[in-house]
């Protein structure tokens, strides 16, 4: 791995210290950020990622997509965890923990925004970031984006009823126009522009060359989008951060036994299936991951931006991004207990 990657750590850590100072020092100016919105969906975030995943999807090599449907086991791992398992799970967790262990600690009202927040954070499994982790896993690219698409087709039909179910709220309405555009915003357009840049390095005459020198040009830019999404999202909660630390730790540890919890029950079952290995790290890396950016666009559509929901799903990013970076060590670690 290069340095970008040897000490991402380091870099998502500096970067949710200078988001909330700069939160606190500037909140007009990160006000102004927050507006930019449509459907509630941001689009200087949604310009970081796109920034940050354009890479990856110029790697993508559409003539091998067929083989995906000769081991289909990774796909249906994938589909059991985010869509049978995981929404259940955080919302287990979120009512064990705010509704009994920490009820004493925390208002009613405030933990089932919290509740709220965590659920939405289980219903939404990993669009955009994934494709970091299954970089930095050296995951198959392809499958993975096999996996992200039949993904986001389950949740615009999935998401809506399953939140409902786990909020409680029968009528509960959920902000359709988020959901799409961000599946836009954040798939379907770099996508489409590493579709047609890789057409036409392909038309170069240097097809593997021209891709590999691009690639080496583009790769910092992913980790500089990562760095600057999260700093935006910790710019925006900064003043809630720093005046509830109590209550971060409180949301902090259900979340991260929900993900590592998943993450050992998805890679138990990749093992005992027998996935190449990668096949397997993306697989249990998507239903451990969260699709954060969505989770917190519907968080402040439901419940508003300084709610106890989008509190908990911007304390999910906090969690996510370090906990991730130690699965992905884990999982480069043991790939000797897979196939090749």
């Amino acid at each position: 791995m290069g340095i970008f990657e040897r000490y991402l750590s380091v870099w998502v850590a500096a970067s949710i210290a200078v988001g909330v100072g700069l939160g606190l020092i500037f909140p007009p100016l990160f006000e102004l950020i927050a507006s930019i919105t449509v459907a509630n969906v941001n689009l200087v975030v949604a310009l970081f990622i796109w920034v940050m995943i354009y890479p990856m999807m110029v790697q993508i090599d559409f003539s091998t997509i067929k083989e995906v449907g000769k081991n289909p086991q990774g796909l249906l791992l994938t589909i059991i965890i985010n869509w049978l398992i995981k929404p259940f799970s955080m919302a287990a967790l979120g009512w064990l923990f705010f509704e009994g262990i920490f009820a004493s600690y925390v208002s009613p009202e405030s933990a089932q925004e919290y509740i709220a927040g965590m659920i939405l954070l289980g219903v939404a499994p990993c669009t955009a970031m994934v494709f970091v982790w299954s970089q930095l896993t050296k995951g198959d690219a392809n499958y993975t984006l096999i996996q992200v698409s039949v993904n986001d087709v389950i949740m615009i039909f999935a998401f809506a009823p399953i939140a409902g179910l786990l909020l409680g709220v029968s009528d509960i309405h959920v902000p359709w126009n988020t959901l799409f555009i961000s599946v836009v915003l954040y798939v379907l357009l770099p996508l489409m522009a590493g579709i047609v840049t890789r057409k036409k390095l392909n038309n170069s005459g240097k097809q593997d060359d021209a891709i590999n020198t691009l690639l080496a040009k583009l790769k910092p830019f992913s980790v500089i989008g990562l760095l600057a999404t999260v700093a935006l999202l910790f710019g925006f909660q900064a003043n809630t951060i720093i005046s509830q630390p109590f209550n971060i730790v409180l949301i902090a540890i259900p979340l991260i036994l929900q993900t590592y919890g998943i993450f050992f029950i998805a890679y138990f079952a990749a093992l005992k299936l027998k996935l190449k290995h990668n096949i397997a790290a993306p697989a249990c890396l998507i239903g451990t991951s969260n699709f954060f950016e969505l989770a917190v666009a519907v968080a402040i559509s439901l419940f508003g931006l300084h709610s106890g929901a989008a509190l908990a799903t911007v304390v999910g990013v906090l969690v996510e991004v370090p906990v991730m970076l130690s699965l992905v060590a884990i999982v480069n670690k043991t790939k000797h207990w897979f196939n090749s």
